[in-house]
């Protein structure tokens, strides 16, 4: 597996909704639906990109 390329940043985490953008009227999907989604891929990127970096560290202390 190659190593990831030195300009892989880190996924930003994505703002939770104000707590008035939810109308009340139970949309399908809410708005926190949708953020909750956000937050899953979010989150899902964020393992990968830990675990690109944790390879990139290895890999670094065997070149050094």
């Amino acid at each position: 597996m190659p190593l990831p390329a030195p300009d892989d940043p880190c996924p930003v985490e994505p703002a939770p909704p104000d707590d008035d953008a939810c109308c009340g009227n139970g949309c399908e999907p809410c708005i926190y639906d949708l953020y909750n989604e956000e937050r899953e891929r979010y989150l899902a990127a964020l393992k990968a990109w830990q675990e690109r970096q944790a390879m990139r560290d290895t890999a670094g202390r065997a070149d050094g």
